[in-house]
């Protein structure tokens, strides 16, 4: 079984609280359908969605590492995020990283945009139709992140999607990232075993969002 970093701290807090805490943990950290390193993204990215940056985020950080996730792909993934959850939280989820002791980034080259195709240029297109100047931002945005190194798609896609439930956005957004997700090899269970992991953060989240993937 999967030892959660930071229990003793939660025992410290409250031990009932901690008890459920874990066995919460063990539930996300348990399942099949994920990678490790995705259920570290997915903590991760929880964190900036609510925001955790105290001792949750300490002791996300400390898991990822622990499952040799890198610590350029958690600065990358906090790169990629910044357009879902705002560029203003990411900031001081940098500088929390920096005292908790992360490296200072390895890629420090400029960011060469790629242009968009599939998936994603067809939600550009459709966006235009909304509003031509919010489309236009929104290429940019993407043009920057997606085809980066240190995560792949399908990572990329799940920390998209761990947004979408936990700030609610089930239409277009959370499709687009579905879909991008099963197109880098994604399977419904990977997606359902998402959710599951999610209802730590939210268990109504959770719940909206299994019936907006499953039961559209």
């Amino acid at each position: 079984m999967t030892q959660l970093a930071g229990a003793d701290a939660l025992t410290a807090l409250d031990p009932i609280f901690a008890r459920l805490a874990v066995g919460a943990g063990h539930h996300l950290w348990g399942l099949a359908h994920l990678t490790m390193r995705e259920k570290s993204f997915v903590c991760l990215t929880a964190d900036l969605c609510h925001p955790h940056l105290g001792l949750p985020l300490a002791m996300h950080v400390q898991m990822a590492l622990a499952h040799d996730v890198d610590p350029e792909s958690i600065r990358e993934l906090y790169r990629h995020l910044a357009p879902y959850v705002g560029y203003p939280i990411v900031v001081p989820a940098f500088q929390r990283l920096a005292e908790l002791g992360l490296p200072e980034a390895r890629d420090t080259d400029p960011v060469t945009p790629v242009p968009l195709d599939g998936p994603l240029a067809a939600a550009v297109r459709e966006l235009e139709d909304v509003d031509p100047g919010l489309a236009a931002f929104t290429e940019d945005q993407l043009a920057q992140r997606w085809a980066r190194p240190h995560l792949d798609v399908r990572e990329r896609a799940i920390a998209c999607l761990t947004v979408d439930v936990l700030y609610q956005t089930p239409g277009p957004s959370l499709r687009l990232h579905a879909e991008l997700a099963r197109s880098a090899g994604a399977t419904e269970e990977t997606l359902r075993d998402l959710v599951r992991g999610l209802a730590e953060f939210g268990l109504t989240r959770a719940w909206a969002a299994a019936a907006a993937l499953f039961h559209p």
